[in-house]
């Protein structure tokens, strides 16, 4: 629900801006609000579920979470909207990352493969439905239903977690909120999220993002510096001792990036490339999705079989060749080789995906996860923002070279993808770095 909120808007972008009489520029606005919300508000879910209650945050942010829906579809104007969005965000920042440490707390080191499996699936779902379920509800309903598709599953939400959550819950501490430390990393973080929104692949201020990106290196180090000097920490980073984690939150974290900007490129490929209509390509990309479920049920059996490492290695390595397969389609490919290619695609992000989460929380101590679990949120949504930026960079770099070179525009996504999967030799060589028994506490191999 909230990752798919964060995406399936960009779809509805120029039936919004016609309902409210605004330059369909002028809605960006509404998108930015709630993933910046989202971004800078996540750092402190860890210290909010320890203060008042894993169960209490996790049930409360739901409720904000809806109702912040119910307001976007019924907001009257773009300030509104632009209000709404910005408490969703805040509903989605305790949301998921709060859900998250519920399980984590409630899971012995034997079952966390499978419930990681199950933590990741929506994760790898909702970018890729969003572009044909927000397609489809714009051609034939309203933008607002958009936002109304929340109500009945944060109801279905609410009512599993007051059964649920309870069982889990542990008794709340009494740390100080460690303001200068939300301070700071809110400011880099903020500055980092808004210089990635302003690239564009058909144009960007690179002057104003360097200068954006630069604030937020300073900050983002100062938030270090601090964070490893005060007695109650925002964020504990001393977390990042342990390998597998480290690992994770490094070349994971680089996996992510690169994966995320696939479901960026390919529909503008695919519209821009190819000719095909904005639903046609949703649909297209849905295969990334059918990938996901197809190879689901192997994910674990293949972790405890081969080990993590392997894993990755393996995964690293196929998802090269994937990325080679393809900057190799054209125009004249059938329709069912893209499809497959693509549902490839998916079942590896699958595994790569299920494979570096279960990593990350495989050695971490159970009195560690709060932190742990909220820098790997931070990082997830921090690198997920580098994801659209990488593939809009990508993008208009390969398009001024092919220009450059008299080549034609197709030419520039075939080497945007051949550069990522070029890329994804760094998440090779991480997983060669790992030892050999890396995670055999939750693979039991």
């Amino acid at each position: 629900m909230e990752i798919l909120d964060a995406t399936v808007i960009a779809t509805a972008v120029p039936a919004i801006a016609a309902s409210f009489d605004v330059e369909a520029a002028d809605v960006g606005i509404a998108i930015s609000a709630y993933i910046l919300t989202l971004a800078v508000l996540i750092p402190a879910s860890g210290w909010l579920s320890d203060r008042f209650g894993v169960r209490r945050v996790f049930l409360t942010a739901i409720v904000v979470f809806v109702v912040a829906s119910v307001g976007c579809a019924l907001a009257p104007s773009l300030p509104v909207l632009v209000g709404m969005r910005v408490l969703q965000g805040a509903g989605g920042a305790m949301m998921v990352p709060v859900g998250r440490l519920a399980v984590l707390r409630a899971t012995t080191k034997a079952d966390l493969v499978h419930a990681i499996a199950y933590l990741t699936w929506p994760a790898l779902t909702a970018p890729v439905l969003a572009p044909a379920l927000g397609g489809a509800i714009v051609t034939y309903a309203s933008w607002r239903w958009i936002f109304l598709i929340n109500v009945p599953l944060g109801i279905i939400g609410l009512i599993v977690g007051l059964r649920l959550v309870a069982a889990v819950e542990t008794p709340p501490t009494s740390k100080p909120l460690d303001w200068r430390g939300l301070i700071l990393t809110t400011v880099g973080i903020a500055a980092v999220v808004l210089s990635l929104d302003t690239v564009r692949s058909d144009g960007t201020p690179w002057t104003a993002v360097g200068i954006g990106m630069g604030i937020g290196c300073i900050a983002l180090t100062l938030t270090v510096i601090h964070l490893r000097r005060t007695a109650h920490p925002l964020l504990d980073l001393t977390v990042l001792r342990i390998q597998s984690f480290r690992n994770t939150a490094t070349y994971g974290s680089f996996y992510r990036m690169i994966i995320t900007a696939v479901p960026f490129l390919l529909p503008l490929m695919f519209q821009l490339r190819f000719g095909w209509s904005p639903f046609v390509s949703g649909l297209m990309v849905i295969a990334l999705f059918a990938g996901n479920v197809l190879i689901k049920p192997a994910t674990t059996p293949l972790m405890r079989r081969f080990g993590i490492r392997t894993v990755i290695v393996a995964d690293g390595v196929l998802s090269v060749l994937c990325f080679g397969a393809i900057a190799l389609v054209g125009v004249h490919t059938p329709a069912v080789v893209i499809a497959a290619i693509l549902v490839i695609s998916g079942a590896l992000r699958s595994i790569g995906f299920t494979a570096f989460n279960t990593l990350a929380f495989s050695d971490v101590e159970s009195e560690r996860l709060t932190h742990a679990n909220t820098l790997h949120a931070t990082a997830q949504e921090l690198f997920a923002g580098f994801g659209i930026a990488l593939g809009a960079i990508a993008l208009t770099l390969a398009t001024g070279i092919a220009e450059g070179l008299g080549r034609g525009p197709g030419e520039a996504f075939s080497w945007s993808f051949a550069a990522l999967g070029a890329l994804m030799l760094v998440v090779v060589a991480g997983g060669l770095v790992l030892p050999k028994g890396a995670g055999a506490a939750v693979t039991q191999r």
